[in-house]
């Protein structure tokens, strides 16, 4: 059985914070990383400003879990093997592990919950999308 802690975390027990591994969002965090020990990660997101090159053509190489879930506005991606989606309120996403993507562009107004695991993660940056 896996080694987890009881967590619950209010709106107001944390705050927004530009820390995280893009600089066009802020992130709150839920609490499930430490809770779990570094099993998982759940934070939301939100956009603070406008990539005008988007975020470019990566993947997350230690990632076994990644779902994205948008709360609020949209986002637009690109996928290996599928090509462009537009991801709006109330869309669920799971990106595979290692799939290649890249986030095109985003609403101002945008949220999205995102759960992954590991917690701790890279972004391999790659070549331009085909």
């Amino acid at each position: 059985m896996p080694d987890q802690k009881l967590s619950v975390v209010h709106t107001e027990d944390s705050n927004f914070v530009g820390d995280g591994m893009r600089k066009y969002f802020e992130y709150r965090d839920l609490g499930i990383n430490e809770a779990t020990r570094g099993d998982y990660h759940a934070h939301v997101i939100r956009a603070v400003d406008q990539g005008k090159e988007g975020i470019g053509l990566h993947r997350h190489n230690e990632v076994t879990f990644q779902m994205v879930y948008i709360l609020k506005g949209w986002m637009r991606f690109w996928y290996e093997g599928k090509g462009e989606v537009v991801a709006k309120e109330g869309t669920c996403i799971l990106q595979p592990p290692k799939i290649q993507h890249d986030v095109l562009e985003w609403s101002d107004d945008l949220e999205l919950l995102e759960v992954t695991s590991p917690a701790d993660f890279t972004s391999e940056a790659l070549g331009a999308a085909e």
